[in-house]
């Protein structure tokens, strides 16, 4: 079979191999790959950002669907021509995250699923929703289950209340959406007056261009009539955490999610403290996360949404991409015909 594999860091030294096509073990279902998209992890890890002391070689990228080809004799969760996605943590079905857990991600600390085929435990593998293309059931491991277990696990969202997006990456389009669906009012920023025209289309309520009026935090609370809004996806780092501190409500949520963005200036603690403010780190979600998310997801026939879909052979382009910032959503990489 044909893989791409990291000998060394780089998205120049990013290769196209020849595997052998894995068999499938006791447990294991073999997966013909379909679809793979693309998270900044991805670029991070392919660039040697993510983690320099990675062994290598590896087939990297955690976030793909396809259908099953083969089970393994011990099987029961899965036969053959059921369609599938890989989950982000191999381990991590249900409950909440331990250190054992959160091994065994896919595309980091175990090869990931940009190859024709891969072999997973059943254990690690959930259906994907009827009504999705393998495209977009592709978009669903990674981005989706984080934005799904940040509003419905960490915020506990409920209607009425309001949410504040950066940026219009996989994450926060999601966040758009799954807020949406929960009767939330939701506002975003970005740098592209284009792209939050196209959100607001999504359902976005209002939009602020942050290089244009760079102190956001201040147009939240006047959103909100000077309270803050109640969760913040937080996927800039250290570069936006301050100001989404500011632009949260007293006793709001900010779900830190990303580390998009960097800053020289120190960063105090203070407001969480005398805001009583909750910050909760969100890594992904476990198996059960994502199983309860595609049943929403197919009970209101939502579709991801996807800015560009790649060829197998054009997968440093695809990087390339998402390097740019360019994307509205999520990149697809399209595996076979």
């Amino acid at each position: 079979m044909k893989a791409y594999s990291i000998s060394s860091f780089g998205i120049d030294n990013f290769s196209l191999v020849d595997r052998p096509t894995p068999s499938p073990a006791a447990n294991q279902v073999l997966i013909r790959v379909r679809a793979v998209s693309l998270n900044y992890r991805d670029l991070m890890v392919v660039k040697g950002a993510y983690n320099p002391k990675m062994k290598l070689p590896r087939i990297p990228f955690s976030d793909g669907a396809g259908e099953v080809v083969a089970v393994g004799n011990a099987v029961t969760r899965f036969r053959v021509g059921d369609r599938v996605a890989g989950s982000f943590f191999q381990n991590w079905i249900e409950g909440p995250p331990t250190a054992q857990k959160i091994k065994g991600a896919l595309g980091g600390d175990i090869d990931g699923i940009l190859a024709e085929y891969v072999a997973l435990n059943e254990s690690g593998v959930v259906a994907v929703p009827a009504h999705l293309t393998f495209e977009e059931a592709s978009t669903l491991p990674c981005a989706a289950v984080t934005a799904w277990h940040a509003l419905m696990h960490a915020a506990l969202i409920q209607p009425g209340q309001t949410v504040l997006i950066q940026g219009t990456g996989g994450v926060s389009i999601f966040a758009l959406q799954f807020a949406l669906l929960a009767g939330a009012r939701v506002l975003g920023t970005s740098s592209n007056d284009d792209k939050l025209a196209r959100a607001q289309k999504l359902g976005l309520a209002a939009g602020l261009n942050y290089q244009q009026h760079p102190d956001w935090e201040k147009w939240a609370r006047e959103q909100t009539a000077g309270e803050g809004v109640d969760v913040v996806i937080e996927v800039g780092g250290s570069g936006t955490f301050a100001r989404s501190m500011q632009a949260v409500r007293v006793a709001g949520l900010i779900a830190q999610i990303g580390v998009l963005s960097a800053t020289a200036e120190p960063l105090t603690v203070q407001p969480i403290l005398h805001k009583s403010l909750h910050v909760q780190g969100i890594y992904v979600g476990s198996r059960a996360m994502f199983e309860e998310m595609n049943t929403a997801v197919a009970q209101h026939q939502l579709h991801p949404v996807i800015d560009l879909v790649f060829e197998f052979a054009q997968a440093r382009e695809a990087l390339r991409y998402m390097e740019s910032a360019s994307h509205f959503g999520k990149i697809v990489i399209r595996v076979g015909e």
